[in-house]
């Protein structure tokens, strides 16, 4: 089995991003984590991936996990993107290959921002369930859901776990309790919070600065986007409706999607089988040719 090992990226203000490599040797392959999540939710992709003999990296985003919350206070999406960036050509200067990269909501925006901004830095791209195109009600509804315990936190784990059951009551119940560990940290009063920088929901520049002239950005910009992507749909997705995703691909020209069924907008999380399926083949594919 491929060892996982320690690796780590600055951002684009100096900022320390924290990541794992799982090297299967051939093209680097960046994994971007969603808002409010940690680069952990990529593990088992990242092996399956690393076994079909590339270079599988996962990245703690800027104020997640253990990279660093930034002094700036500065999380809007357009920050994400200058690190994605950033992390990109520093993948692309180690390893001698351009990267390909599977981001998942913020990771997908980042990642389409960097390479439509500063690009061309990528091979290909997965977008997992998002497009610059969302349903505004689902989006309050994921905010609303990372805000409400953001400071008064857990008193336990199976707190915790109770409370994502409930937002999540299509997913099958935990069988244990660590793995959501390496989503919260405990603090000094013994509680458990959201391992993210409170500022990403609730800073001068949370994520929602600049957001809609950044979205309407990226849309007008898709047609000249050659990039190889593929967007991954779950068909329970609160963000991401059918007509979302046919007109990312009816304007991206070298887009496809496909929607993954049983699985809400967290798709790696809900059918990670499938998932992982569908993204190994399309990055295959795309070494192949």
């Amino acid at each position: 089995m491929i060892e996982r090992k320690a690796i780590s990226f600055l951002g684009a203000e100096g900022n320390e991003l924290a990541g794992d490599i799982w090297d299967g040797g051939g093209q680097p392959v960046i994994f971007l984590h969603g808002g409010g999540q940690t680069r952990r939710a990529w593990d088992a992709t990242a092996l399956e991936v690393a076994e079909r003999g590339m270079r599988a990296i996962v990245v703690d985003q800027r104020g997640h996990g253990e990279s660093t919350w930034v002094e700036s206070g500065h999380y809007g999406f357009h920050h994400y993107g200058d690190d994605a960036a950033a992390i990109f050509r520093q993948a692309h200067e180690r390893f001698r290959m351009k990267p390909s990269a599977v981001g998942a909501s913020l990771g997908g925006l980042a990642s389409l921002t960097a390479e439509m901004r500063d690009g061309p830095l990528l091979d290909a791209l997965v977008l997992v369930d998002i497009t610059p195109r969302l349903d505004s009600a689902g989006v309050d509804k994921i905010q609303g859901f990372m805000g409400e315990r953001m400071e008064e936190g857990f008193a336990s784990l199976k707190e915790a776990a109770d409370a994502i059951a409930t937002y999540l009551p299509h997913r099958a119940p935990r069988r244990s309790l660590e793995g959501l560990r390496k989503n919260l940290r405990q603090d000094e009063d013994g509680r458990y919070r959201w391992h993210w920088d409170p500022a990403f929901i609730k800073g001068a520049e949370n994520i929602n600065s600049g957001a809609q002239a950044l979205m309407q950005e990226l849309m007008a910009g898709l047609p000249q986007l050659h990039l190889p992507v593929l967007l991954v749909r779950g068909m329970r997705s609160e963000l991401v409706k059918e007509a979302h995703a046919r007109e990312f691909v009816s304007l991206a020209p070298a887009a496809s999607y496909i929607d993954v069924g049983g699985a809400g907008h967290m798709v790696a999380g809900d059918r990670n089988d499938v998932f992982a399926t569908e993204i190994l083949k399309f990055l295959s594919r795309d070494q192949a040719a």
